[in-house]
């Protein structure tokens, strides 16, 4: 909105021209969420506190968790409003990309609220059922791999391109759908396995937002693109904007969020954020790199199928508990280490990530 306001501004004040700048615009969103979070996070949870919307606790998990209990919940509400006003307020909103990512990222949180809700309010320890979370889900993600593949308007948007690889590029056709379909599904669901730690998710999702918002700056830029060799994609540059308040709504979230947690995102925030990474990944033509920076989300998900599969073939189990980070907490690492410790790992491999900019 105040994109368009600064555009009309600057047709009689030049200054006003500098708003054009996706990079200007890309920092003033994430000031924007940041300071969002920073006003309305205090009442946000006051009011969760108030319809004493908290955290019910796991009895077979690690002990210490029992003190968690009653902490308000369903904090991702807080990033959702600050990440859509953010964007709504600096973006181009006539951008499809910055549509697509913004509707299915709400979409997903809408599916974690109706889950959230369920347990939390109306008091069904099921919550939303599964088979619906999963077909609301597809949905969801299916509707938006269909929207991105129907408006692709140059080769590259549909095809498999590999990191540290040159000049290969697989074209994927009708295949796209379904590629588009499991990286956003996949993202959402790992990105919600791994938030059970005090600022566990939140850390990694913005690392992996903001290494995103660099991926889809240089592709949105034909000079920065083929200087690099990655996908040119037009108009995705926009979508440093979104990732832009995606940063900014996180970190301010964090400081909520931080050991000792004040507020959980819940299923609200934990499944629109994971959706947010996956629709940009694909939008970048990236999505093997966020698959590498990611790793934590990949390893969190990983250690559940191992479980489930491991107990159901064998009746025994690898892990002490799934998902991993209760597998250490287990063998006796403070929660801090292991929040700390696996912040630590996913900053490694965003660098790894990032390498694949130029390593070709």
């Amino acid at each position: 909105m105040l994109f368009y306001l600064f555009q009309l501004l600057a047709v009689d004040y030049r200054g006003f021209g500098v708003f054009q700048y996706i990079t200007l615009r890309g920092v003033l969103a994430t000031l924007t969420a940041l300071g969002i979070s920073f006003i309305i996070g205090p009442a946000f949870i006051a009011w969760l506190k108030k319809y004493q919307i908290g955290q019910t606790v796991r009895t077979d998990g690690p002990q210490t968790h029992l003190i968690k209990s009653g902490t308000p919940t369903m904090g991702g509400g807080l990033i959702l409003v600050a990440v859509a006003l953010a964007t709504l307020l600096w973006a181009d909103l006539s951008n499809r990309f910055v549509l697509i990512s913004l509707g299915t990222t709400l979409a997903f949180g809408v599916i974690g609220w109706i889950d959230d809700y369920r347990k939390l309010v109306l008091k069904d320890p099921k919550g939303l059922a599964a088979r619906y979370k999963y077909l609301g889900q597809s949905i969801v993600a299916l509707i938006a791999a269909i929207i991105l593949y129907a408006t692709a308007e140059h080769r590259v948007e549909t095809q498999l391109i590999l990191p540290f690889i040159k000049d290969v590029e697989i074209d994927l056709g009708y295949a796209y759908i379904l590629l588009t379909y499991f990286v956003i599904v996949g993202s959402s669901n790992a990105v919600n396995l791994t938030d059970g730690l005090d600022g566990l998710a939140i850390l990694p999702t913005v690392l992996v937002a903001g290494a995103l918002g660099i991926f889809v700056y240089v592709s949105g830029n034909a000079i920065f693109a083929n200087y690099l060799g990655i996908p040119d994609v037009p108009g995705s540059g926009e979508l440093l904007i979104f990732c832009g308040a995606l940063v900014g709504a996180g970190l301010g979230f964090l400081w909520f969020n931080a050991y000792p947690a004040q507020v959980f995102m819940g299923d609200v925030g934990a499944l629109a954020l994971g959706a947010a990474l996956g629709v940009v990944a694909v939008v970048a033509r990236q999505e093997i790199v966020l698959f590498i920076m990611g790793g934590v989300f990949v390893m969190e998900t990983l250690s559940v199928m191992i479980q489930v599969a491991s107990f159901k073939l064998t009746g025994r189990r690898i892990f002490r508990m799934a998902p991993l980070h209760h597998h250490f907490e287990l063998k006796g690492w403070p929660e801090p280490r292991v929040i700390v410790r696996f912040w630590i790992v996913t900053v490694i491999l965003i660098l790894v990530g990032l390498s694949s900019l130029k390593i070709r």
